[in-house]
């Protein structure tokens, strides 16, 4: 069964059992709240390992190495136009196709964060001009993965640079918003597209969040 953003339940059951399991173990102060707390975690890895054939006990050992107060991860994206044409990168993990960018870093600003990743995956020096969106990459009709992720779009201007591929991306080309390649939809979808479009349009136009 899939809910309304096309997720299905029981990822949604289990990642709030895991986040809740993350947290109280975090401030829990006895053990008996520990051992509850651990069962939680245990089940929120059962049914993951129901749903996807992967191992409890590995999913258990991931889930319990997660430190701290559960909150979303942060992904960036490099918004990166020239004469109407977007760069995009290759991804060598499922040969499609998205706007450079990954994972933040911990202790790097956000704005130096895209530019590194457009550099590394792309070989293009960037400088962030502007945030074009700020969305829940877990409502955005794509299955994700199993941690709840945030999406920042940062609107680029090249500096600099040659374009290529990197050890994290198979080519990097700019495509015309009309002739866009099959895309790693978990990383860059047609919202995210849409919304740099539309920012280009009107320069004046406000920052989009979920």
């Amino acid at each position: 069964m899939d809910n309304v953003n096309g997720e299905s339940q029981w990822l949604i059951w289990a990642r709030e059992l895991q986040a809740l399991a993350q947290t109280g173990l975090t401030f829990a102060v006895g053990e008996y709240d520990l051992a509850r707390y651990r069962r939680l975690m245990e089940l929120a890895a059962e049914i993951t390992a129901h749903s996807t054939g992967a191992s409890v006990d590995a999913l258990t050992e991931d889930f319990m190495q997660q430190p701290g107060y559960a909150t979303p991860k942060v992904d960036v994206r490099g918004a990166v136009v020239r004469e109407n044409s977007i760069l995009l990168v290759q991804e060598r993990a499922d040969g499609r196709w998205c706007m450079p960018g990954g994972w933040a870093d911990v202790g790097e600003l956000p704005s130096v964060m895209v530019a590194r990743e457009v550099l590394e995956e792309s070989g293009l020096v960037v400088r962030p001009r502007k945030v074009v969106g700020v969305f829940d990459a877990n409502r955005s009709g794509i299955p994700q993965a199993f941690y709840h992720a945030y999406k920042v779009v940062f609107l680029c201007d090249v500096l600099g640079g040659e374009i290529r591929g990197s050890d994290e991306t198979l080519d990097a080309r700019f495509f015309p918003f009309t002739s866009i390649p099959q895309l790693s939809s978990a990383r860059t979808n047609e919202r995210h597209l849409a919304e740099i479009q539309a920012h280009l349009a009107d320069p004046a136009r406000p920052t989009a969040f979920d």
